[in-house]
């Protein structure tokens, strides 16, 4: 096994796991290797807002005694993982992005980070983020910056979750979604990113953007290391009631299946119609894979998705988070995040109302068409990521820039399924993703179609080239 610290921050799960039993790997060399990576790098990314490194080092000499005593806690023991900065950890602040969060601490972590302790996962640090997981990040903050170019977008909300792990900072860590934040950084990263269906994974102890909407997930290089984040994550929990009564398979235990006599539904006319021709090329190349790999295709019509109404509830849950502190506190916010708020504010019942009857039609739509169709295929992005700062003058001059961007997450954020992206290739050195989506609590088909493409494929193991000699020079923050 290769020791230079470049390599190992690359090792899958399994290959770490492999050199803990040979012994040429230890849970504190690992760790030290990833805390000297971030050390090194990150003044340039600024994905992490506190690295633990304290902490992480003690967890990960904990880990080592533990195995050394012959207690094994499963495949994430020992493991380097990071967490967005709004999912509480003990003892370490936590501030959603938000400067007037700026000095809470929670007194517990967060439902899925104690699962993550309980596994024996090492926290590395908490992952910078937009303001209050909305769209943009509070002025006061440095923007994170994608590694494969540092002009172009890092992704929204979980940017700096999708940085880190495709700069090599950790071996997954968790990011969370409610229009896209997981699967557009994952997306222009070049990472594989999993949004569980609303209710596979307890909130409990995360700072809410909106309730019905939010959803906790890992995001990592590979869907095997995601499928094996979510075996621990996932699953009931009595503090959030939203989190639901279903049992958690081990996704590892059927990863390799494959998709054969699986069918995958595509709508290719919207496709063609919305997507740039580098991302058109690569989802018919994972077409063409999955089909070697004895997957059926049918092409079918997507429902319509009213995306206003979407954004209608939307603006209304988030304004009801920052109610009494946006009353009261208004002026710290960002100019970004405050027209969403005054939009949710401004709503009326009448307006709430009919974009609920909307999103219900839309989630009968899509079930009705999960009959016909195991999977569906389709971009979780249209583009590769564009230029940092274009999305927000966009937004702020034309709210329907934002929603045609949006326009392949937002609607699986409604209708509660799950869905996974990955990378697909590349256009112009800038990573292309797929979106492949799911009925209800189908996550293990999720992983299998996507670990089938992996597996005949390299781009989730590409590196960015900032690590064969590309230096990063120094940009000017946005503000």
């Amino acid at each position: 096994m290769t020791t230079t610290d470049d390599d190992l921050s690359y090792l899958s799960i399994s290959q770490i796991q492999h050199g803990f039993s040979a012994g040429s790997l230890t849970s504190l060399v690992l760790t030290r290797a990833f805390l000297a990576r971030i050390a090194a790098h990150d003044e340039h990314l600024r994905c992490f807002v506190r690295v633990m490194a304290e902490s992480a080092l003690a967890e990960a000499k904990q880990a080592d005694v533990e195995r050394e005593c012959g207690f094994a806690r499963g495949p994430l023991h020992g493991i380097p993982v990071a967490i967005k900065d709004l999912i509480e950890t003990k003892g370490v602040v936590t501030t959603s992005g938000m400067p007037i969060r700026a000095d809470y601490v929670p007194d517990e972590d967060a439902a899925v980070v104690k699962r993550l302790r309980n596994a024996g996962a090492v926290i590395l640090g908490k992952l910078a983020m937009t303001e209050g997981a909305t769209l943009f990040h509070h002025p006061s903050i440095a923007v994170p910056r994608n590694p494969w170019n540092p002009d172009h977008d890092p992704g929204f909300s979980s940017s700096g979750t999708g940085v880190a792990v495709s700069a090599g900072f950790c071996v997954a860590a968790l990011g969370s979604d409610t229009g896209g934040s997981i699967r557009i950084p994952s997306a222009y990263n070049g990472i594989t990113g999993l949004k569980p269906t609303w209710g596979r994974v307890s909130r409990h102890g995360s700072f809410p953007l909106v309730e019905c909407l939010d959803t906790i997930g890992p995001m990592a290089r590979s869907a095997e290391a995601a499928a094996t984040i979510l075996r621990y994550i996932a699953g009931p929990d009595p503090l959030d009631p939203s989190a639901e009564k279903v049992g958690v398979p081990d996704y590892l235990a059927t990863i390799r299946q494959g998709v054969s006599g699986v069918t995958i539904g595509v709508d290719w006319n919207a496709i063609e119609g919305d997507c740039s021709a580098d991302v058109v090329r690569n989802l018919r190349h994972v077409a063409h894979t999955l089909s070697e790999e004895g997957a059926r295709f049918r092409c079918v019509t997507l429902p319509a998705a009213d995306l206003p109404l979407m954004m209608t509830v939307a603006a209304a849950g988030a304004a009801e988070v920052h109610r009494a502190s946006y009353k009261s506190r208004s002026a710290e916010y960002g100019p970004s995040i405050r027209p969403l708020l005054d939009q949710g504010l401004s709503a009326s019942g009448t307006d709430v109302a009919t974009a609920i009857n909307s999103i219900n039609i839309y989630r009968a739509q899509l079930r009705a068409l999960f009959t016909e169709v195991d999977l569906v295929l389709a971009p979780s992005m249209t583009t590769t990521a564009p230029p940092i700062g274009l999305i927000e003058t966009e937004t702020m001059a034309d709210l329907n820039a934002l929603l045609r961007r949006t326009a392949y997450t937002m609607p699986f954020n409604a209708s509660g399924s799950p869905t996974i992206t990955f990378p697909t290739g590349f256009a112009e050195g800038l990573p292309t993703s797929a979106q492949i989506i799911a009925p209800h609590f189908d996550e293990a088909l999720l992983f299998r179609a996507a670990h089938s493409f992996q597996s005949r494929t390299d781009w989730h193991l590409r590196r960015p080239p900032m690590y064969h000699g590309a230096g990063l020079k120094e940009q000017p923050r946005a503000t």
